[in-house]
């Protein structure tokens, strides 16, 4: 004769879900759900942070570009 695991229903009644159990799986979906959300954050900072990148790169090359054509000018109204 064989014997019956705890995990096998018995007779016609189907298995129940435990409180414990229950909480565990809200848990870990709760931390799926938190870790999603950070690492979209993530991602949008990211994107953010390149952006202003591009945007400091901009700057410094225009300053740069004034600086030379100040020196340009000035070289050109010194000569004849």
């Amino acid at each position: 004769m064989r014997t019956r695991t705890m995990a096998e229903p018995r007779g016609d009644y189907e298995p129940f879900a435990c409180a414990p159990g229950l909480r565990l799986e809200a848990h870990e979906r709760l931390s799926d759900l938190q870790f999603g959300n950070i690492s979209d954050r993530l991602d949008r900072i990211e994107a953010l942070m390149e952006r202003l990148e591009r945007r400091l790169w901009l700057a410094v090359y225009g300053v740069c570009a004034v600086i030379l054509a100040q020196a340009f000018q000035s070289i050109l109204s010194v000569a004849p």
